[in-house]
């Protein structure tokens, strides 16, 4: 389809041009609201261009891409998944996000016959084979940000774009306004630990625009010019309720330092051991979440997740040590007791750091605290012992 249309428009455009306005093109900033999964959760942008002349109406989408990519998740992980510029008709668009439960706000830009032409043409060369793909990343280059650059450069003159949010706003306090909104509390926490100290700086107005209702509200307040000569609203079949996790993660990790306080005051030798096999699978598990957010500063194109916090509490070398709290080695009490040092200092200055973490993981954080000092206090004792920290 993408072939078909574009090259319908490229034909026409020698015709427009001659024109005085009577470009007999609309074009209009599609804003969709938020859906259901994560990937929606913070809602999408494209461009509508109407074209009289060769009787289609479009949508150009920056925000596709193919899930059979190979290596499709290993790319996504990374920060080197390809998305491109796709184009499909306006009814199938709009039908897909009302049968979802989300709405489009359609604002009608307001650009001279010559913009209009400029803005058009630039999408269609960015919608042929060789130019339609790009490497994405959702706070500064996105669905959202490449339409909101072709207008600010084919709209003259250039608009001045307010910002949508407060002046002082920062990118993780605005993707927790999304999350919270759709009770998307898990996906909160992951995204917390994944992303790291730069996601805490304050968005300037223009970076606050890689959110497609921040683009919206921003050019309808547009400071030097008029941008918005309509606006209207299409809405869904039946409107999306999101729906909160039975358990949260603070339910959860309150949950597990309560069983594990328990466990540690029983004497009952298939206890013991249990709780043996609980404590590796703790470290363990933080561990292999350390290695991973190591990955992600040091192995991935994602500029969000360096200089990460959460590497305070989640070792890598904890994935390494869960192998030797069975064991009568002298060096793992030593790790336990410098690791419970350090949680501690972590846990009192938890509020004065330069990246705001989780509060869920305050209740994990104190549980591993609890273990640790306990597995430093009784290592290498009898089994009962260490059941008793």
């Amino acid at each position: 389809m993408n072939k078909l249309v574009i090259a319908l428009m490229l034909i026409a455009l020698p015709f427009s041009a001659l024109c005085q306005d009577t470009s007999r093109l609309r074009i209009s900033l599609l804003t969709c609201t938020p859906g259901d999964e994560l990937y929606s959760l913070f809602g999408h942008s494209a461009i509508r261009i109407v074209d009289s002349s060769t009787v289609t109406d479009i949508v150009f989408n920056y925000g596709t891409f193919n899930f059979d990519d190979k290596n499709f998740y290993l790319k996504f992980a990374r920060g080197k998944l390809d998305y491109f510029l796709s184009l499909e008709y306006y009814n199938d668009f709009v039908s897909l996000y009302q049968n979802t439960g989300r709405n489009i706000t359609e604002q009608v830009l307001n650009l001279s016959s010559t913009e209009k032409i400029n803005l058009q043409n630039a999408l269609l060369t960015n919608a042929r084979e060789e130019n339609r793909y790009y490497k994405y990343d959702f706070f500064f280059d996105n669905c959202t940000t490449r339409l909101r650059d072709l207008i600010v450069q084919y709209k003259h003159p250039s608009p001045i774009l307010p910002p949508a949010m407060g002046s002082d706003m920062r990118f993780r306090e605005a993707i927790h306004e999304y999350l919270d909104n759709g009770k998307q509390y898990w996906s909160k926490l992951g995204i917390d630990i994944l992303l790291g100290t730069p996601t805490d700086a304050i968005m300037t107005a223009s970076q606050q625009q890689f959110l497609p209702n921040n683009l919206m509200t921003a050019i309808d307040s547009c400071k030097n010019t008029v941008l918005v000569s309509k606006k209207s609203a299409t809405l869904a079949y039946t409107l999306l309720i999101p729906k909160a996790a039975t358990i949260t993660p603070m339910v959860l990790f309150i949950t597990l330092l309560v069983l594990f306080g328990l466990l540690s005051r029983t004497s009952s030798p298939f206890l013991v051991s249990l709780l043996k096999r609980l404590d590796s699978l703790l470290f363990f598990t933080t561990g292999l979440l350390g290695i991973i957010l190591l990955f992600m500063w040091f192995g991935t194109d994602h500029s969000m997740t360096k200089q990460n916090f959460n590497l305070w509490w989640a070792f890598p070398t904890n994935a390494i040590v869960a192998f030797f709290i069975p064991s009568n080695k002298k060096w793992p009490k030593s790790y336990f007791g410098i690791y419970a040092i350090l949680l501690a200092v972590l846990l009192i200055t938890w509020f004065l750091l330069p990246q705001q973490l989780n509060i869920a993981l305050i209740p994990l954080v104190v549980l591993l605290l609890f273990r640790s000092t306990t597995l430093y206090l009784f290592h290498g004792k009898e089994k009962n012992n260490l059941a008793r920290g």
